[in-house]
């Protein structure tokens, strides 16, 4: 049995990905010297696939997005040197960011303009030459045509045939001459119409007439139409049989084509326990009843777990022996191709008998067992929280506010692993927090912002901050995964029941309401993102570890309450992004996101409670949206210039809400021009009573210089519209 992998994490053992490219971008390395590391880094990957025995593409390394490439291979961008690259990453060129299909990795958007026809599409076969120099008999890599129009803005439906015919042509150009090729097509188990599939058919008929050693992928889901590329002389087609189920139905019943290799996902690229390398075996001989050429393969790209598991024995023993990531993943491949060739090992038997040690909690366990209707409701209606919130915070036309996070600076990070390693004691650290909240309240009280936040100082990621004061999750020490560039974070791990043994951030949080004139946020991330940004348990429906994680931060709430805090956020930028791929499956994941948000947010009439999103196509749930009971939302809308409000004229949205007119994913200090743009188009459809001003995420990664700069802009737009407008309370 061969093995085919890909899709292995970019981001290094140490982060060196990371670090290489930034120390670009703040000139502490030549171009050359970054192309360099990112080659080793390279090689480092190849020696890991080849370390295991597999197959695997050359190309898939990229200098910040695999998106970005093929639209610069594609013609659609071009770039002469590395700082042009960057432009569109972060600079004033940066193209819009969403999430890719259902995970928490962030692609760069292409986007059509009005000048570009399907004629305009060129071959640029740079990077596709540039990975076959360092290795002539590797698998070139490509994403396909399909995902690439799909996931692209600016083509109308009725274009795409026109574009896709024409698209094709040029992959004819990119993949001849070449060996095996393979693509990546994960958008061909989205809802794919059947003129779609006679389009991508003749797509493909062209492409393969100038390479018939394609490998053609597709995952995350099942493939709708798999027997339809069975007339396309492809070489092999890449299914998912972890999270598309339905693809072995396909097989049974129309069966696979003698002539064309099945490349069998079925190890986890998702997610991180280990998998049963028996059970897999008796899954294969299932399937070769009706595939005669199988080779066995990952199930989606591995970059969604981190490199090894090696390094996290500080686990407990339950926990650290259940794991498997990327590079196990490769490992346990292995053990299941030697089973399948007779060598069966004791270690094959042994690898996954030991069962997860998972927390109980039979108080939190009975909590959510009797829930009722009525505890997903409030009982005050929006309205007449509107006046009661409005009565208390006595807040102006358009009022100002930061989305959570400050600039975590040097000396912040460095406190903090100080206060890891026990260099310094609870105390001291306590008091170091204590002193940058009180000067960050400071600056926001001089700079005129009217709603005011802690800065979490205090939290190193949005959701393994909260992950480490819950019971039944666990953080790693290096398991890092890349969610945008070269941004990484470290997903938790559910294990057991969740519960909250104590207050998370009431102390900092009431600090800071303490030693201010102006209403603090309470800041918590909400029940869908905490799940999406982590790697769950499975053997209990998903909803009841929402409901689960939604009881903490009631409970969280309350506590804020008692401690006069006045406006709660919950962010919950992973609500769309946690959606099933398939729309028939929306129902019953939005019933429990839904209610999980609301009842996380279960609180007095008196307080307002916001919410945060970005990075998502929002507008094809803005129906669902506008059922989580929140008072105010925040949402992103700058780098694609405000066309998410498109969706709220389609809804009778009447509650308050902050269009995000700063991206702070770029360097760029934006004009008070630029962002009155983003208003103006806005408050067409927003009643200006209900408008916030803001930025569209929080500035964690940010410096300090740019973003004062930038402040000062935010709160200069908003003095200049109160005066337009007139300043009513």
């Amino acid at each position: 049995m061969r093995i085919y992998a890909y899709g292995f994490p970019r981001i290094g053992k140490n982060r060196e990905y990371k670090k290489s490219i930034e120390s670009f971008w703040k000139k502490e390395i030549a171009s050359e010297t970054l192309k360099s590391e990112l080659e080793k880094l390279d090689f480092q990957r190849s020696e890991t696939y080849k370390k295991y025995d597999a197959k695997y593409p050359i190309g898939e390394m990229t200098l910040y997005d695999n998106m970005l490439d093929a639209a610069v291979m594609l013609g659609l961008y071009e770039n002469s040197n590395l700082d042009d690259y960057y432009g569109f990453c972060r600079g004033v060129k940066a193209l819009e960011m969403r999430k890719w299909f259902n995970t928490n990795y962030h692609y760069l958007v292409p986007e059509f303009d009005k000048n570009f026809s399907p004629s305009s599409f060129k071959s640029v076969k740079k990077k596709l030459l540039s990975a076959l120099k360092s290795n002539p008999d590797g698998v070139s890599y490509l994403i396909g045509p399909y995902t690439f129009l799909k996931l692209s803005k600016g083509i109308k439906k009725k274009n795409l045939p026109e574009y896709m015919s024409a698209l094709a042509g040029v992959y004819c150009e990119l993949v001849k001459d070449l060996g095996d090729v393979h693509i990546d097509e994960p958008a061909f188990v989205t809802d794919v119409r059947k003129s779609d599939v006679l389009m991508i058919k003749e797509a493909y008929k062209k492409i393969t007439s100038a390479n018939k050693n394609i490998f053609l992928f597709s995952y995350y889901e099942s493939c709708g139409f798999v027997q339809e590329l069975y007339d396309l002389p492809l070489k092999g087609i890449g299914l998912d049989f972890v999270n598309g189920q339905k693809n072995l139905s396909a097989i049974k019943k129309y069966g696979f084509p003698d002539d064309k290799i099945l490349i069998a996902g079925i190890v986890n690229g998702r997610n991180v326990w280990k998998t049963d390398v028996l059970k897999s075996v008796k899954f294969l001989k299932k399937l070769s009843k009706y595939a005669k050429n199988i080779m066995i393969s990952n199930a989606s790209p591995l970059y969604h777990l981190p490199v090894t598991v090696k390094g996290e024995e500080s686990l407990s023993d339950g926990i650290f022996s259940s794991l498997a990531f990327a590079e196990e993943r490769l490992y346990e491949l292995k053990l299941i191709a030697d089973c399948c060739s007779g060598v069966v090992s004791q270690e094959a038997k042994t690898y996954n008998t030991q069962s997860l040690a998972t927390a109980e909690n039979p108080a939190i366990k009975s909590r959510v067992a009797s829930l009722s209707k009525d505890d997903f409701i409030k009982s005050v209606p929006l309205e007449l929280r509107r006046k009661k919130q409005q009565d208390i915070l006595n807040l102006p036309l358009f009022p100002t506010t930061t989305i959570g996070s400050f600039p975590q600076t040097k000396e912040v990070r460095s406190k903090r692993a100080d206060f890891r390693a026990g260099r310094i004691t609870k105390e001291e650290y306590g008091a170091f927090i204590r002193e940058k909240i009180r000067g960050l309240v400071e600056y926001q009280l001089e700079a005129g912002l009217d709603v005011l936040v802690h800065g979490e100082y205090e939290r190193t990621d949005m959701v393994e901050f909260f992950a480490e004061k819950l019971d039944g999750i666990a953080t790693t020490k290096n398991g890092w995964i890349i969610s945008y560039g070269t941004r990484g974070y470290r997903p938790p791990i559910i294990y057991g029941d969740v519960s909250r043994p104590a207050p998370m951030s009431v102390e900092e949080i009431s600090f800071a309401q303490s030693i201010s004139s102006k209403p603090v946020k309470g800041m918590l991330t909400g029940p869908v993102t905490i799940i999406s940004w982590s790697f769950a348990r499975e053997d209990i429906p998903i909803s009841e570890v929402a409901y689960q994680i939604a009881l903490c931060l009631q409970d969280e709430i309350k506590d804020y309450e008692k401690s006069g805090i006045k406006i709660v956020q919950i962010d919950e930028p992973a609500f769309r992004e946690k959606a099933p791929i398939k729309k028939k499956n929306w129902p019953d994941y939005f019933e429990w996101a839904v209610n999980s948000f609301n009842l996380a947010s279960m609180s007095l009439p008196e307080t307002q409670i916001h919410t945060h999103m970005c990075y998502s196509a929002f507008g094809e749930i803005i129906d669902q949206i506008n059922r989580m009971d929140f008072d105010k939302i925040t949402i992103e809308a700058s780098r694609s210039r405000g066309d998410i409000i498109k969706s709220f004229e389609k809804i009778n949205f009447r509650r308050q809400i902050g269009i995000g007119v700063w991206d702070i994913h770029s360097p760029k200090v934006p004009s008070v021009k630029e962002m009155e743009k983003i208003v103006k188009r806005s408050l067409k459809v927003i009643p200006k009573e209900n408008f916030w001003i803001n930025p569209d995420c929080g500035l964690k990664t940010r410096d300090w210089p740019e973003t004062k700069e930038s402040l000062k802009n935010l709160v200069a737009l908003a003095l200049k519209l109160r005066q337009k407008f007139g300043s009513v309370k």
